[in-house]
Order: structure tokens, then C-alpha cells, then sequence
């Protein structure tokens, strides 16, 4: 079991590089396989969800070569629609259902895993592919679906997903006739997956109101595509200058994805600066406290929720932070309230966004008592994000943290430790028990 030793207090200064978005690469390999034809993608992130979804491209028949960041996969042929098991549960391989039953007219993949936040449940899968003609169902671990033709039609997601709307999407390209999604995500990562399929000849429209409409074709052809950079890093990398008292220049970030992240930058007490190729951030006076209601593109996103919670700690005064998007996405606060934090979580809905958890025990909102100083402690990351959550701790604590459950953040983030050393920090990955 491996161990990263951090010892806080040193400001992280210079420019740091954001790898591919974890969560746009894994879409568009699914997405290859929706052609016989040869696909490149450039950008591709070194890290274990992309494994992952390699081990399942090979299964099913992919030829693939990995050159650095670059990967070329090929599917002449869906040799294997049944793979009942991976090395590791991911919620990815839901998303191979269209895919593999538009090019083979059955698919059995292994049931959804990834990162504990709450049920989150697939039957909004299920049914949309049902509404396109498929047959699916549950047991013994995998889902299994069989279609003697997707065709096209009419779906309407109960809540904008975006895993959704992106099985929405991968099923339609090459259904007969036309789909319309409503209430679709409209999501940076989304709209990658959009130009990448039609760049490969796929038709999708963009509509107004969360609407987009894909008009099926016969076959795909290969591409060569770029994976956009990860907006959730940028803001990871954002909130260490900040809460480090650094100045770190974050290249390849990309204003239109950050938007909202950036507003919260400067409320909180912070600064940016954008540059042509990517953004600066730096401390601009005293942290202020803030009030934070995740929710869909393009409100603050959830992933940028976990970084900023553990900024807000050192915020003078009262900040509450209201998670819409999953209902159990602050089981990491525990870890800061040993460090020193004073937070609270509870389940009243704290804000004005309309909140699918109302009335409801979820405990989904947190109230932070800032200005305490963390200290060092030993720590387990549960997932990728709160493993984020735990790193920015760390550096700010007073002492030397010992965290581990680091397959989670190496699920998500390339070489993180080596990554944010070359900025100061004092960061070391040692083997343990």
C-alpha cells in the first residue's frame, strides 16, 4: 500500500500543465467504438480510469496503441459483446450499452461501481434505451440488453445527467430516425463528445432550453480528436494558490469552463489573471466567507465543491456550502473536522437553487465555522475528489499528513504528487503497509 506524506505550509508557485478532462477521454473511447474506422485521441490523460475503460475496448474487439498521450484505437469488428467483468467496478461501462448494441444488437456489461457518493442510481440508462427499442435487464451482477434496431425518439430526462444524456447520445448517432433530448446536461465534457461524433459524421443539434437533437446515421467514420483540458484540475490547482498563499499559473486552462469557478475566486478573496494560454491564480487580500450551491453546468460545479469546502475553512466567518448535484458528498468533512475544521452538515436545503433533496434526510448542505487552523493527521481517501479535498488539507495543515486510498486519486489525476512538487510543495510517495 502506498502512502503520500505531505507536510503543509509551504506557498506552491510556478505553472503547472492540466492533463485531459478524466471525464471526457473515457466518453470518447467508449465513443470509438461506434466505428470500424481508426481513431486517434491526443490529450489523453495518464491515469487508472482510462485503464479501465481500456480493459474494456479490448475486450470487445479494440486494437489499441498507447504513444504517451496520445491513443490510437481501432474496432474493426465487435468480437465480444459480453463482458461480464473488469479488474475494477466503474460506472463507465454503462455507457458501452448504446455502442455495443448499435454495432452488435446485444451488449452485457458488469454492473456500475466508481466513487461512494450515494445511490446514483442507472435507471435513468435503462430507460432511455428502452425508450429506443432496447430490451435491458439486471442480474447476476451485469446488465444485459439485446435490440433488433435502435430507432430513434423522444426522451426526457428526469434531471439534466450527464452520464444521461451522454448514453442518450452514444445510443442515437446510429438509431434509424431522429432523438430528441430533453432536459439534456450541457456540460464542457458533453459538448466534446458532441464535436468528437461529429467530426466521426455524426448529426447533433444544440437546441435552446437543454434540448439536443440527433438525427441517426448508417456508420461513423475514424477522427482525430484532442481531449479538452480538465476544468476540474484547473480549479484543484486554482484553490492550492489560494489557500497556500501561492501564485501558481495554471496552463491550458480555459475561461469559458471556468466561469462561475472564477467569480468564486475573486468573492473569496483571490485573484486570476486569464492569458492566452491558460490562467494565473493568486491570493488578492483576507479569505472571505461565501455561500456555494452546486448544481448543472453552467452553475459551480460539484467537483469544484470538495477543493473550495477546504478553502472556506480558512475564510474568516460563516460560508455554507449546498450540494444539489449528489446527496452524500461530504463524508471527507469528517477528516477535517480531525485536522481542526469547524463544519457542520445537515439537511436542510441553504439556498435559492431548487433542490431535488428538499425535505429529504440527506445531509447535503455544510456549514463552516472558518479561520481554524488544521493540523497534520492520518487520512483516507474514499473517493477522487475528496482525495483532492484531503491533498489541499494537507498542505495548509500544520505538520506532516500520512494519507492513503491513493488508487482513488490516481483514478483521476495524473502523477499528482510529482505534478504539484515541482511547485513547492512538500509532497512524498513512499511505499508502506
Amino acid at each position: 500500500m502506498q502512502h503520500l506524506l505531505v507536510t503543509g505550509g509551504a506557498p506552491l508557485t510556478g505553472t503547472i500543465r492540466l492533463a485531459g478532462a478524466k471525464n471526457s477521454a473515457s466518453k470518447l473511447l467508449i465513443a470509438s467504438l461506434l466505428t470500424a474506422a481508426p481513431v486517434r485521441l491526443e490529450n489523453m490523460p495518464a491515469i487508472g480510469e482510462i485503464d479501465i475503460v481500456l480493459e474494456l475496448c479490448r475486450a470487445v474487439g479494440s486494437r489499441v496503441r498507447r504513444d504517451g498521450s496520445t491513443i490510437a484505437i481501432e474496432t474493426p469488428a465487435i468480437t465480444n459483446s459480453r463482458v461480464a467483468e473488469l479488474s475494477r467496478k466503474n460506472r463507465i461501462p454503462i455507457l458501452a450499452l448504446g455502442p455495443l448494441l448499435a454495432r452488435g444488437g446485444e451488449a452485457e456489461v458488469p454492473m456500475v461501481g466508481g466513487d461512494r457518493l450515494g445511490p446514483r442510481p442507472v435507471n435513468f440508462h435503462v430507460a432511455l434505451l428502452e425508450r429506443l427499442g432496447a430490451r435491458v435487464e439486471e442480474r447476476d451482477g451485469v446488465y444485459r440488453a439485446t435490440a433488433s434496431g435502435l430507432r430513434g425518439a423522444a426522451i426526457e430526462l428526469p434531471y439534466p445527467s450527464v452520464g444521461a444524456t451522454e448514453s442518450a447520445i452514444l445510443a442515437a448517432v446510429l438509431a434509424s430516425g431522429s432523438t430528441v433530448v430533453h432536459n439534456a446536461a450541457i456540460e464542457p465534457e458533453v459538448i466534446d463528445l458532441v464535436k468528437f461524433l461529429q467530426n466521426m459524421g455524426a448529426i447533433i443539434e444544440l437546441g435552446t432550453g437543454r434540448t439536443i437533437a440527433i438525427e441517426g446515421v448508417p456508420e461513423l467514420s475514424g477522427t482525430r480528436h484532442r481531449v479538452m483540458p480538465d476544468r476540474i484540475e484547473a480549479a484543484s490547482f486554482a484553490v492550492m494558490a489560494l489557500a497556500t498563499g501561492g501564485d501558481i499559473f495554471v496552463a491550458d486552462a480555459v475561461h469559458e469552463h471556468l466561469i462561475t469557478f472564477l467569480n468564486a475566486v475573486r468573492r473569496v478573496g483571490g485573484d486570476y489573471e486569464v492569458r492566452p494560454d491558460g490562467i494565473r491564480f493568486f491570493r488578492a487580500g483576507k479569505l472571505e466567507p461565501l455561500h456555494i450551491e452546486t448544481d448543472t453546468h453552467p452553475g459551480f460545479m460539484t467537483d469544484w465543491q470538495q477543493p473550495f469546502t477546504v478553502l472556506l475553512t480558512q475564510a474568516s466567518g460563516e460560508s455554507i456550502v449546498h450540494e444539489t448535484v449528489y446527496e452524500d458528498r461530504f463524508g471527507y468533512t469528517e477528516d477535517l473536522r480531525r485536522m481542526g475544521a469547524d463544519i457542520t452538515v445537515v439537511p436542510q436545503c441553504l439556498g435559492v437553487i431548487p433542490c431535488r433533496f428538499s425535505g429529504k434526510t440527506y445531509n447535503h448542505t455544510a456549514l463552516i465555522r472558518g479561520g481554524t487552523p488544521l493540523v497534520a493527521t492520518n487520512m483516507v481517501m474514499p473517493d477522487i475528489r475528496a482525495g483532492m479535498a484531503h491533498i489541499i488539507a494537507a498542505l495548509i495543515a500544520r505538520g506532516t499528513s500520512d494519507i492513503t486510498g491513493l488508487e482513488h486519486i490516481d483514478r483521476g489525476y495524473e502523477r499528482i504528487d510529482e505534478r504539484i512538487r515541482a511547485l513547492g510543495a512538500r509532497i512524498e510517495r513512499v511505499d508502506g503497509h
